[in-house]
């Protein structure tokens, strides 16, 4: 599971963890693919998508007025 460092809930909706865990492991996924899946990187690349995948959600998530 996955620790949020930040709140990723809004008043209107909530993220679904899943979803959340799914677009990660999809983005983990292409960082790596695009190295040629050399190996050596794995956290490297989650971490990696799991701050971008974050910062779209909060992008997302805000209140546009």
């Amino acid at each position: 599971m996955t620790d949020f460092n930040i709140d990723l809930k809004t008043n209107k909706e909530s993220i679904n963890e899943h979803k959340f865990q799914k677009m990660i492991t999809e983005r983990a996924y292409c960082k790596s693919e695009k190295r040629g899946f050399v190996a050596g990187h794995e956290l490297e690349d989650w971490l990696e998508a799991e701050k971008e995948i974050k910062n779209q959600y909060f992008y997302w998530l805000q209140d546009v007025e």
